[in-house]
């Protein structure tokens, strides 16, 4: 099992890795040898998170879900194959366990007498500069 978190952990079964050529800089490498790693996770089908976990993953996962329900994600910012394969991993699990995290409620707060008094106050002084400003000179 691979720990996610203390109270998630995932089956490595549940994981598909692919290893396709990166693109970009690399020299002869690039050409040569499959560095780059595409993880797929079946996010609807997994046992071990809950759905509400699911859920929250889905928003967060964005275009990287896919109709059917994978969460794919591609590494290739290293040169070696077990980097790339440990950064794809790894950002998964911070996704999950971001997900893990319900969101907080917000309470509705009024504001205190003491502050409406303050706000009002303050409105006052700055119309009161502004008043100020006028000048009174009349044409007549």
């Amino acid at each position: 099992m691979l720990r996610v978190s203390d109270k998630i952990a995932l089956d490595p079964a549940e994981l598909e890795e692919r290893f396709v050529r990166a693109s970009g800089p690399g020299g002869q490498n690039v050409n040569k040898v499959s560095t780059a790693v595409e993880l797929r996770f079946q996010l609807w089908n997994s046992p071990s998170l809950g759905s509400a976990v699911k859920e929250r993953l889905a928003k967060l996962a964005g275009r990287r879900l896919t109709d059917d329900g994978v969460i794919v994600i591609q590494a290739n910012r290293f040169r070696t194959q077990e980097r790339n394969r440990a950064d794809a991993r790894e950002r998964l699990f911070d996704m999950i366990r971001e997900a893990a995290i319900p969101p907080v409620k917000r309470i509705a707060t009024k504001p205190s007498y003491s502050a409406k008094l303050k706000r009002v106050d303050t409105k006052v002084k700055r119309g009161g500069v502004k008043k100020m400003r006028q000048s009174k000179i009349s044409w007549d």
